[in-house]
């Protein structure tokens, strides 16, 4: 194994625990998956049948676009996460890495005529950069690919499935999952202001359009030295989270 699969592994084993962590898991259902470095037909997945929590670099799964468990092992994989999963890496070389999540608010926004509002900073990460997939069903139809990849479109990072949930693609692991958490609480965040019942304060659209270029440039993240990977800093933040809990006080 190479030192860069190496190091994809463990991010993905990473992301599949700060998913369950974040409590955006669902059972043994969802996946996510990151393209083998090197390679254009090859990508790590989830063992179907594992805990998300559960998930370590070596019980990833190693599969190509055909659906091919490139070496054997005790498990298979979901065959709706090869669906998903085999259409975005076949038609988005860029997608280093794709996330699905099936949680209560992005299953609720995904499900409302009108999908994300533009009503709270998260969501304007992804204002007129989110793109839909109608629902056809659990995604086991290999024909639905081509369709899935027609309205993810060329560039778009976020998918909202309509009444199934939510896709992020990132080049790395690490922006794959930041976007998927920043996505998961812009939808919080919607289904709470909506669940009041009360009317929206606006976001006027320059600003809306400001601020989703301001994600994107990695302005947010600029203070001081900047890393040359925007999503850096916080991923290895989040990768504190999974490490045994330091014995220094917080009076130290």
């Amino acid at each position: 194994m190479s030192a860069a699969e190496r190091q994809v592994r463990e991010d993905l084993a990473a992301a599949y625990r700060l998913v369950a962590l974040y409590g955006m898991d669902d059972s043994i259902y969802t996946h996510i998956s990151a393209r083998v470095p090197g390679t254009e037909d090859q990508f790590l997945i989830n063992p179907f049948g594992m805990l998300f929590r559960d998930i370590t670099a070596s019980s990833l799964v190693k599969i190509d676009l055909d659906g091919n468990i490139v070496e054997p092992g005790e498990w298979d994989v979901n065959p709706a996460g090869f669906t998903i999963h085999s259409a975005v890496h076949a038609a988005r070389h860029d997608a280093a890495c794709v996330l699905h999540t099936h949680t209560v608010a992005g299953v609720a926004v995904s499900s409302l005529a009108g999908g994300l509002h533009p009503c709270n900073q998260w969501a304007l990460q992804f204002h007129n950069r989110v793109t839909y997939h109608a629902f056809e069903g659990i995604a086991l139809d290999h024909a639905e690919r081509e369709r899935l990849v027609a309205d993810l479109g060329p560039t778009s990072r976020a998918l909202i499935l309509r009444n199934h949930g939510l896709v992020t693609l990132g080049r790395t692991v690490s922006e794959a999952f930041i976007l998927m958490h920043n996505l998961e609480r812009a939808c919080r965040v919607q289904v709470a202001i909506q669940s009041t019942g009360q009317a929206v304060n606006p976001v006027p659209e320059e600003v809306c359009e400001l601020t989703a270029q301001q994600y994107a440039s990695g302005d947010t993240n600029r203070l001081a030295a900047v890393p040359t990977d925007p999503y850096a800093r916080e991923w290895r933040a989040l990768l504190q989270r999974l490490e045994p809990a330091s014995t220094a006080s917080f009076r130290d």
